[in-house]
């Protein structure tokens, strides 16, 4: 009878649901960028520079894959899948919804990382929503997702560049100083997209906006 109680009480333990275990969760990071060669480095594809970063960290790898090159990492409790669009610029959208559609992501678990001449090199920002600012990858994903309520980090590219010479200031490499610095403020921008992934919104934009 001893025995058969104590198998009684154990599978009734295993049985109960572990309260303190954390809430997995999946988020889809999204770099912005151009693919091909003669856009490598340049400040347009800094959203491309900041994810490459955040892979690296974690010891992961992209993948080519449709729409783009993917890859999986964790951080702590919390799944990401890291996009680099394979569809240019202008088409991102098409990127965006594909994978948030296949991994079921709902838009706040979306974040994208995207090039900003309104900031200074370097400066991030990080927001819940917004309009695109001019940006032709934002006002891609705005349309084929539906909707502007998504994160959006924008990372700072500087706007030293004479009246219609943006397109030729934004395709071109940073400067040998802000090259200097870029390491550092890509490392800013991975720890901003991992507390937005762990800790919220709220706690990202408070304790990265002005850091």
């Amino acid at each position: 009878m001893f025995d058969f109680l104590k198998r009684l009480f154990a599978r009734s333990k295993q049985a109960e649901p572990q309260q303190n275990e954390p809430e997995q969760m999946k988020f889809l990071v999204v770099g912005l960028g151009n693919i091909g060669a003669e856009y490598q480095g340049t400040r347009h594809n800094i959203g491309f520079t900041v994810v490459d970063a955040l892979v690296e960290q974690a010891g992961a790898s992209f993948a080519s894959q449709r729409y783009g090159a993917v890859a999986q990492m964790r951080v702590k409790n919390q799944q990401l899948l890291v996009l680099k669009p394979s569809t240019y610029m202008n088409l991102s959208g098409e990127a965006v919804r594909y994978w948030s559609q296949k991994e079921k992501i709902a838009l706040d678990h979306i974040i994208i990382v995207v090039d900003d001449i309104a900031l200074p090199f370097g400066t991030i920002r990080l927001r819940g929503h917004g309009a695109d600012g001019g940006h032709n990858g934002l006002k891609s994903i705005d349309q084929l997702l539906g909707s502007q309520h998504y994160a959006r980090l924008r990372f700072g590219v500087g706007n030293d560049f004479p009246r219609g010479a943006q397109v030729d200031y934004v395709l071109s490499p940073p400067t040998a100083d802000e090259l200097a610095i870029l390491p550092e403020r890509a490392r800013v921008a991975c720890d901003a997209i991992k507390a937005f992934c762990l800790s919220g919104l709220d706690f990202a934009m408070t304790n990265y906006n002005n850091k």
